[in-house]
């Protein structure tokens, strides 16, 4: 049972490395200092759908880490 929980948490943040590398990459420090003018805008298609997915990739990836703990 260990193993297929850590197996699956390796796999969960893997999948959460890639989705929230692939989210908007203009939205760092250079907005900070006015790179961009577009802060408040409204989140649309695959981005919408890879900032939800992020949500609940890293919700997944606290719950097996902590049933990995509870279970050891």
């Amino acid at each position: 049972m260990q193993f297929y929980l850590n197996v699956a948490q390796i796999a969960v943040s893997a999948l959460l490395i890639a989705t929230i590398l692939m989210q908007a990459r203009g939205s760092g420090l250079s907005a900070a200092f006015g790179g961009e003018g577009n802060v408040y805008r409204t989140k649309r298609g695959l981005e919408k759908l890879l900032f939800r997915s992020s949500i609940v990739l890293a919700a997944l990836f606290f719950g097996l880490a902590l049933a990995d703990v509870i279970l050891v």
